[in-house]
């Protein structure tokens, strides 16, 4: 039998294992990989026929962890190995995935690998925090620093005003007023740096269907025409404790920011914003586990988020739009936060979806 027949046969003995969508790698005695499903490929970004010149252990930097799970599986110490990994590459991000290692045969492994959806959530999420945490220290300082000379330029400004001869006053007055009104557009946006920090958690009974039904009344009436904002709620939600007023600040900052990207399908007629509610089960927030959380998405049909601030969106004055102070997706992250949740952010081009998640109780 010639090699291409070989690779025919050996083909068909694993032509089921092509439609399964996690990843399945088949290795002889040696470690060398004899068959890569289309799954594998996808995951490793590599095509069966360089995979096939490769020995399993050698695709990662961290593969002998991975050698020693195959090797006891041949020697058919246990049915089947089953363990959580973080297998490491050159160049590339680390895959977090579940293993299954199981023997085929006398001298054939077969390894499945699942991407460990979870780990990777608990991951972005603790990015997030993190970043948070270090957007709030940044700020609170910046604006401080800001804050303490602004008092001063401003009061020089005025004083410099008073001190004009009257000939020159019409003139230069102008100028003045310049400095002025500078000043107090800086003031109002450390003021509104700080906000979140000044302003007392007010604590009552919140549902989130009348902040959802308050945010839509806002932006309806600030678009009348051209956007509809669709409801999808489940009713079962039940009521928690919270900020209402903050809570309507940060779906109102999501829902207002979806309205301006959609100028011009609504300028068409067709731009839809849905506000979604669930309750998600089994949730993992900043490392706790929480039973029942509430999952309230906002998605719309727009452009989608530029790739290139795709990863910074909840960083303070960072804006997708011309003339956008991109204070409200990081000031609605702080007031989601301080109600022990989270946003999340997924877009492409014609969706964008924002969720949040609260604990409920």
């Amino acid at each position: 039998m010639n090699g291409t027949s070989a690779q025919l046969l050996q083909h068909d003995r694993f032509a089921g294992l092509d439609m399964l969508a996690s990843a399945v790698l088949v290795a002889d005695a040696g470690g060398l990989v004899r068959y890569a499903n289309p799954a594998a490929e996808h995951l490793l970004d590599m095509s069966a026929k360089s995979l096939s010149r490769q020995k399993l252990v050698g695709l990662f930097t961290n593969g002998d962890e991975l050698g020693v799970l195959c090797e006891q599986a041949i020697a058919h110490k246990y049915a089947d190995l089953r363990q959580d990994l973080t297998l490491f590459r050159p160049a590339r991000d680390p895959l977090h995935v579940h293993s299954i290692v199981s023997a085929a045969g006398e001298a054939e492994v077969v390894v499945e690998l699942r991407e460990n959806v979870q780990q990777l959530k608990t991951d972005r999420e603790e990015r997030l925090l993190d970043q948070s945490l270090a957007n709030k220290e940044l700020i609170r300082n910046l604006a401080h620093e800001i804050k303490n000379p602004l008092g001063g330029i401003r009061g020089a400004a005025q004083l410099l005003e008073l001190e004009l001869p009257a000939v020159h006053l019409s003139s230069l007055r102008e100028y003045t007023q310049v400095i002025i009104k500078e000043a107090d557009r800086l003031q109002t946006l450390v003021d509104r740096l700080l906000a979140p920090h000044r302003r007392p958690h007010i604590v009552g009974d919140v549902n989130i269907h009348e902040v959802c039904e308050r945010v839509r009344s806002l932006v309806l009436a600030e678009f009348p025409s051209g956007l509809a904002i669709r409801r999808d709620y489940d009713a079962s939600i039940p009521e928690f404790r919270g900020d209402k007023e903050q809570l309507i600040q940060a779906v109102l900052n999501i829902v207002h920011n979806a309205a301006q990207a959609l100028r011009t399908r609504i300028a068409a007629g067709d731009a839809e914003i849905v506000l979604r509610t669930r309750v998600a089960r089994q949730v993992t927030l900043a490392k706790v586990r929480y039973g029942l959380a509430l999952d309230l998405h906002i998605i719309d049909n727009g452009p989608g988020i530029a790739p290139d601030i795709r990863d910074r969106i909840f960083y303070p004055l960072v804006s997708g739009r011309e003339g956008g102070s991109g204070l409200g997706l990081t000031l609605a992250q702080t007031f989601v936060q301080q109600h022990l949740g989270m946003i999340e952010c997924e877009s492409r081009p014609g969706l964008t979806d924002f969720r949040i998640l609260i604990p409920l109780p």
